[in-house]
């Protein structure tokens, strides 16, 4: 309250004494209107002393009449809006949008069609004539000012004038706020324009349109406040403090990953945008790079005779797979299609694993990973799984013998039989499992010819090697099969 040293004091008083002779909303906006003039008035009187000469010309200036007749002017220089230009660039000119969220199409993409009805609109234009928006916003029983305006509230319009015809061009100068300013849409040379192809003739002129994108300040806002509690509050501040501790908690814990903030305004924000000013120029943008992938050793076979020791089993498609599999075999399955389709369904989910697990090497790790390791990690690794899962080791020039037995093509058998064991390692149990299954475990991933042999073929031209694969058996696998008729 102002002291008794103001001779504006008696004027407040009597506006007090009439208020609280008054009900309803009518009461309500108007003695919301003049606190929120006193209020701007005290703030000045603060900084002059009881003998400046100034104080009675400012405290005239805040009667509630030649206040808000002085903003009814000033409003032109704001606009109330929810898509604006000033942040694409600060020196831009051109058009500004108030489009209520809730009239805008609904759509499955997130949107500021997605606010609906709670929404916070800005303000751009003149920073100095920003305090009739904040008189527009001073809300009654949860209803702004302006909401109550723009339905023509009586007890609104009441507040603004006694006279009817003054408190209804009072009205029409305030809600201009958010209605569209003449001259119809425009554009500036600063500003982003984007052709977009709306026909089916990508050649044509006719089949573009030009738009003008335009910032979406109510959803940025929106995003802002919720991101400031996710991240702030003290419901994340306990999710927090019960992860560091270890405790178990009911509630959620929100992190965003890899966060940045675009600052707007530079240090005079407010020339953005009103929201832009509250925010302090801080923008939130999300991360939308790809995931980088970080590579650990439990992916690879460090210390390992083969992948199919630990490795392979140890992807958990491959063990759900795995299981599926076992558990469908040991049904016993009627010996129709719809079995086949299931059995082929379910081996090809593991052949698919075991080509990822090889581009995952190829890609992740140096071509001779296998034998030039400072640490030998790799030192036990089947030579042929080495021919397999380190094939542009056969381009270094230091590598001729291994080149050759690349381009041999009989490694490729060799890990269907080195696979075909490992499965009936897996399935056996219940099973009685031999080497007519091993075979045919064999055969279907030589023979896969969207994942093995694609991936051999891509390799293959890649080492300009032949373009066959063999199915049959190794020289080792054929010598001994000589050994044993013998």
């Amino acid at each position: 309250m102002l002291t008794g040293d103001f001779s504006f004091q008696p004027f407040w008083k009597d506006i007090a004494m009439s208020e609280a002779q008054q009900t309803g909303a009518k009461a309500g906006y108007r003695a919301t209107i003049n606190a929120f003039l006193q209020e701007r008035l005290q703030a000045k009187l603060d900084k002059l002393t009881p003998e400046d000469p100034q104080r009675d010309e400012i405290i005239a200036s805040f009667s509630q009449h030649i206040w808000l007749s002085s903003a009814a002017k000033r409003v032109e220089q704001i606009q109330a809006v929810t898509h604006s230009l000033k942040p694409i660039h600060p020196d831009a000119r051109g058009t500004n949008l108030y489009v209520e969220p809730g009239h805008l199409p609904s759509l499955d993409d997130l949107g500021s069609h997605a606010l609906g009805d709670r929404f916070v609109s800005d303000v751009v234009g003149n920073a100095a004539a920003l305090d009739v928006y904040k008189l527009l916003k001073l809300e009654v029983n949860g209803r702004t000012l302006l909401s109550a305006l723009l339905d023509q509230d009586p007890d609104a319009m009441a507040a603004l004038d006694a006279d009817p015809v003054q408190a209804h061009a009072l009205r029409d100068a305030f809600v201009s706020l958010i209605q569209p300013r003449a001259g119809g849409a425009s554009s500036h040379p600063l500003a982003k324009q984007l052709y977009w192809l709306v026909g089916a003739d990508a050649g044509k002129d006719s089949d573009y349109v030009l738009l003008a994108p335009l910032y979406a300040t109510s959803l940025a806002q929106a995003v802002h406040t919720q991101m400031q509690e996710d991240r702030f509050g003290e419901a994340n501040k306990a999710a927090r403090d019960a992860r560091r501790e270890r405790k178990a908690h009911e509630g959620t814990y929100h992190v965003y990953p890899g966060l940045a903030v675009q600052n707007m305004g530079g240090t005079k924000p407010q020339n953005i945008s009103q929201l832009n000013s509250e925010r302090r120029g801080m923008n939130y943008l999300l991360s939308s790079l790809p995931p980088q992938w970080k590579s650990s050793e439990g992916r690879f076979p460090v210390h390992a005779e083969s992948v199919f020791d630990r490795l392979f089993i140890a992807r958990p498609e491959v063990r759900q797979t795995v299981r599926a599999l076992r558990h469908f075999l040991e049904s016993d399955p009627e010996p129709n299609q719809a079995t086949r389709q299931r059995r082929e369904a379910l081996l090809d989910t593991l052949l698919d694993e075991l080509v990822s697990l090889a581009v995952e090497m190829q890609q992740l790790l140096p071509p001779g990973w296998t034998v030039h390791d400072p640490e030998k990690r790799f030192a036990k690794l089947n030579y042929q799984e080495q021919l397999w899962l380190d094939p542009l080791r056969a381009e270094l020039p230091e590598e001729p013998v291994f080149a050759f037995d690349w381009l041999c093509m009989d490694w490729p058998a060799a890990i269907g039989k080195r696979f075909a064991n490992w499965l009936n390692d897996q399935l056996r149990g219940k099973l009685p499992l031999g080497d007519a299954e091993a075979r045919e475990w064999k055969k279907v991933l030589l023979t896969d010819e969207d994942g093995f042999r694609q991936q051999l073929r891509e390799m293959r031209d890649k080492l300009d090697a032949p373009h066959h694969v063999s199915v049959r058996q190794t020289h080792a696998e054929l010598a001994k099969a000589s050994g044993e008729d013998a």
